[in-house]
This record gives C-alpha cells, sequence and structure tokens, in this order.
C-alpha cells in the first residue's frame, strides 16, 4: 500500500464522531449563512426566503405554525408575512375552521421569487465548486449524498 493511502486510513481511524460532528456542524452552518448573505437577491430577504420555502408546494399555514416552524415569535413572523403580502407574494384567507385565524399561501409572483432566489443560491455555490479539482468534487458530492442519508434517518 503506497504511503499515502496508509497515512489516510491511519487519519481516517482517529477521527472521534465528535471531533467529525463539530467539524460538520461548523461548515455546514458557515455555508449556509454565507448561501442567505451571498445569495440573496434584491427581492426577499433571507427569512422571507424561508417563509416562501415552507409555503411552497405545502399548502397555507396560519401565522402561528410558520413561526412555530422557523422558531421566531409570532410578531416577527407577522411582519414577514406583511412585507411577502405587500409585494404581492403571498395572500391572506379566512381559515376555513376558525375564523379568528387567517392562513397564509405563496402565489405565483412568490414562487417566481423564490426560484429566482435558489436559482442565484444555486450559482453562487456552483462557482464555488467549480473551482475546486474533479477529486474535491467527488469527495463533496461524495459528502452531499452521505448527509443527506444521514438526515433522511
Amino acid at each position: 500500500m503506497p504511503p499515502t493511502q496508509a497515512t489516510d486510513a491511519e487519519a481516517t481511524d482517529s477521527i472521534s464522531p465528535d471531533t467529525l460532528a463539530i467539524d460538520l456542524r461548523t461548515a455546514v452552518m458557515r455555508t449556509s449563512r454565507r448561501l442567505r448573505v451571498e445569495a440573496t437577491g434584491d427581492v426577499i430577504t433571507p427569512g422571507q426566503y424561508t417563509v416562501l420555502a415552507q409555503l411552497d408546494g405545502r399548502g397555507p399555514h396560519t401565522p402561528r405554525e410558520l413561526a412555530d416552524r422557523e422558531h421566531v415569535q409570532a410578531p416577527s413572523m407577522t411582519r414577514i408575512v406583511n412585507a411577502l403580502a405587500e409585494q404581492g407574494f403571498v395572500s391572506r384567507s379566512a381559515h376555513p375552521a376558525d375564523g379568528r385565524q387567517i392562513q397564509v399561501s405563496i402565489t405565483l409572483a412568490g414562487e417566481a421569487a423564490l426560484a429566482e432566489a435558489r436559482e442565484q443560491r444555486t450559482a453562487w455555490l456552483a462557482q464555488r465548486v467549480a473551482g475546486l479539482s474533479p477529486e474535491d468534487r467527488l469527495t463533496l458530492s461524495r459528502a452531499a449524498h452521505i448527509l443527506q442519508e444521514m438526515i433522511a434517518q
């Protein structure tokens, strides 16, 4: 076995699950933050993006449900929903079972804004990935699949 393979195998054996968990958490969080900052368009804020993503294809939700899902206070979600409604990205309707509540749904304009933001994020990340070596791209591809499998469990 060539020396680099032996060294790689020894390094892999010495990585504790705790150390790897810290490294992964840090990398994922930093990547997420950079995507939010670097690829947020002029049309919607990162908070508005996440709300539109929650509504996309999942049907209407109350502002309370959205606040709970996004782990924010109800007044914060109300501000986000109001801003999205002013831009025409969401619509409000009466809750069918509880007339005291409203439901929020994504509009066609909201779907278009969400698609544009997703395209910007993908383009930003693709530009960074394009600068990597083929070996590093293969490693990242494998890591992405492994992370998706871990999360699905």
